[in-house]
């Protein structure tokens, strides 16, 4: 709430979505004019009754997210059963609920998940109106996905949705439909350039084998800079699975070795990932991990409390010289040119660049 409406966004416009939220913080969302707020049970209506009482509020509603990698109805979301009890409570308490939202979790591979929760979200709508409730809210939630070869593309998702808008919630009935796209949005934004810091070989058992020799069969694990406690941290919480590519391009008369990639820390679940076969590499390579814009730096950040990748923005000079005429004017064209170097690719990296990074110090780009 803080960083948004430091930015200029107004009171208005935030919804704090979190149905799980400390007292403290609502008594901030009340403090800073911040009115629209979730609630998934009787407690959480009960906590914000007594301090904000002028909010307006969103019903969360459980949804059908078995099949998602991430299940968010494992943890927030009420029962289509108990939602009329959660209105008539707030009818009581003189709470205004304003709308409903749901997350199907990330990763879900069924599009038509969404479908149905709309499909409930309608259910609900009916319920509060006939007690009294002008609901005007309807939020999708999230996890949409943001790279072009997930196993249900954002194209499909959008077209159930809408299908099922047209349906539920027709264009002209007064319904504000929001959505969480910073997956969609951030997932393909970032590339993370990581070093190899430490290596070793590992000979295979093998039945009858008794000496150590050139030809052993051997895997080969390789320490990065990053692992699953910073950057890497969606292999744990999001079943993401990096594939590494190779800075050096491998010539096809190399030999590839059953290889594993582990993070710094001295922990036996720091492993980025297993099961990859690659050729020989060493200490001071880099491999470099593409679509590390979502789940990656934040929460890497929250976990050891410190921002340790250095950030550069780049973009191709075909989007530089397309964006100049929009955020220049035009008489400043000729000094600008002057000023920034346009890159093309992110290995172009200068100290020229006209937008300063929000982050600074070598590994994301």
């Amino acid at each position: 709430m803080e960083l948004v409406q430091h930015i200029g966004v107004p009171a208005s416009k935030i919804i704090y979505a979190n149905p799980c939220k400390q007292i403290a913080h609502i008594k901030y969302a009340a403090k800073h004019g911040v009115r629209l707020l979730s609630f998934d049970n009787e407690m959480e209506l009960a906590k914000v009754v007594k301090s904000h009482p002028s909010a307006k509020m969103v019903l969360c509603v459980a949804t059908e997210d078995s099949h998602s990698l991430s299940r968010l109805s494992l943890k927030f979301g009420a029962s289509l059963k108990s939602c009329r009890h959660l209105l008539e409570n707030a009818k009581r308490d003189h709470v205004e609920v304003v709308g409903v939202s749901f997350h199907i979790g990330s990763g879900c591979p069924d599009p038509q998940a969404y479908a149905q929760s709309i499909a409930d979200a309608r259910v609900v709508f009916e319920m509060g109106a006939e007690l009294g409730h002008r609901m005007h809210i309807l939020d999708l939630g999230g996890g949409f996905p943001g790279v072009e070869d997930a196993k249900v593309r954002f194209e499909e998702i959008a077209s159930v949705i809408n299908s099922a808008l047209d349906l539920y919630f027709p264009e002209g009935c007064g319904v504000d439909i929001l959505a969480k796209l910073g997956r969609y949005y951030v997932t393909s934004a970032f590339t993370l350039a990581v070093s190899i810091i430490a290596k070793k070989e590992v000979l295979l058992d093998q039945p009858g084998r008794e000496e150590e020799t050139s030809s052993s069969p051997k895997s080969v694990v390789y320490h990065l800079g990053e692992g699953v406690y910073g950057v890497f941290n969606s292999v744990l919480f999001d079943s993401a699975c990096p594939a590494p590519i190779l800075q050096k391009k491998p010539s096809t008369e190399q030999p590839l070795y059953s290889s594993s990639l582990w993070g710094p820390v001295a922990s036996g679940c720091d492993c980025v990932a297993e099961g990859l076969w690659l050729p020989q590499l060493h200490v001071g390579d880099w491999l470099v991990f593409e679509n590390m814009g979502a789940y990656t730096v934040g929460v890497g950040s929250l976990l050891r409390g410190a921002q340790t990748c250095r950030i550069t923005y780049a973009m191709s000079r075909v989007a530089w010289e397309a964006l100049q005429g929009q955020l220049l004017p035009a008489e400043q064209d000729e000094d600008a040119e002057g000023m920034c170097k346009p890159l093309s690719c992110g290995w172009e990296i200068t100290d020229t660049l006209c937008m300063g990074p929000v982050f600074t110090p070598a590994s994301i780009m």
